[in-house]
């Protein structure tokens, strides 16, 4: 039996590099969840040390990285300068 739990959401603004935003939001799209939905999956599995994502979503998120042309990768990680706007 599945159970759910009440919680309370914050709306928050972040800033996210544009082409890995990209990827997420169609992967959400692709999963048909929100962009928040997902991002709280990936946090939640990151939390705990596992993998969010099987084999066949991240055959997904490849194609969608080639799509968006998202290069980043974890080592690129606090690494990021911003460009001038």
């Amino acid at each position: 039996m599945v159970t759910t739990q009440a919680i309370t959401r914050t709306q928050t603004g972040v800033r996210i590099a544009t082409p890995l935003l990209k990827v997420l939001k169609g992967l959400a799209e692709y999963e048909d969840m929100s962009l928040g939905d997902l991002l709280e999956g990936i946090v939640l599995h990151a939390f705990e040390g596992k993998q969010p994502f099987t084999e066949e979503t991240r055959a997904v998120i490849d194609k969608l990285r080639d799509v968006y042309d998202c290069r980043l990768t974890a080592g690129d990680a606090h690494r990021f300068t911003e460009d001038e706007p």
